[in-house]
């Protein structure tokens, strides 16, 4: 046992061990709750270092072909590429190229199948990583997609029926609505 005078020569701390939280600086404590608010998990908390690591320089800036492709919004790099020509990125309200540098705070709307997914930007990285770690990146603010009854596909024939006559044709167009106007109105009136 170490005595009161060995504890007051060593600041309260035995040889080889860490010191109290009590007794560690203010900076030190607030760090560390940082660290513990970001990620609860060791393994998320190595991650995220990494990406951080991998993340642009001071100054620089990411693309945001590349950033919603690293955040797992998309597939595949091209296929961010591809939406952004498209149309179907949209950053602060405008249609973007996929060149177009994004920044901490911007918020990007992607259009996908029949959802659309409203992001803003917390963090810029640029190689792709873990899921976990990707969700960390952005703060999700995208409604959430319609329950699956809701989106019935209309006019699926039964399995064996074979080929579709031309009235069953223009009976399924007319349910699927790509006529226009003129759906279910005979010709020359």
């Amino acid at each position: 046992m170490a005595s009161e005078d060995d504890e007051a020569k060593t600041g309260g701390a035995v040889e080889g061990q860490r010191p109290d939280a009590d007794q560690r600086s203010d900076a030190d404590q607030r760090s560390d709750a940082g660290k513990a608010e970001q990620a609860g998990d060791p393994k998320i908390a190595a991650a995220v270092a990494a990406a951080e690591a991998a993340g642009p320089q001071n100054g620089e800036s990411v693309r945001i072909d590349s950033w919603i492709w690293a955040v797992r919004l998309v597939k595949t790099r091209s296929m961010g590429a591809t939406a952004c020509k498209g149309g179907h990125v949209r950053v602060n309200g405008q249609n973007v190229k996929p060149s177009h540098s994004v920044r901490v705070g911007d918020e990007v709307r992607l259009r996908q199948e029949n959802r659309e997914r409203v992001v803003v930007v917390k963090r810029l990285i640029r190689k792709r990583v873990g899921a976990p770690v990707a969700a960390q990146c952005f703060v999700d603010n995208s409604p959430p997609p319609p329950p699956r009854e809701a989106v019935a596909p209309a006019g699926i024939r039964d399995r064996g029926t074979g080929r579709p006559t031309k009235r069953d044709r223009r009976e399924l167009e007319r349910l699927r609505g790509l006529m226009g106007g003129a759906a279910g109105q005979p010709r020359g009136q």
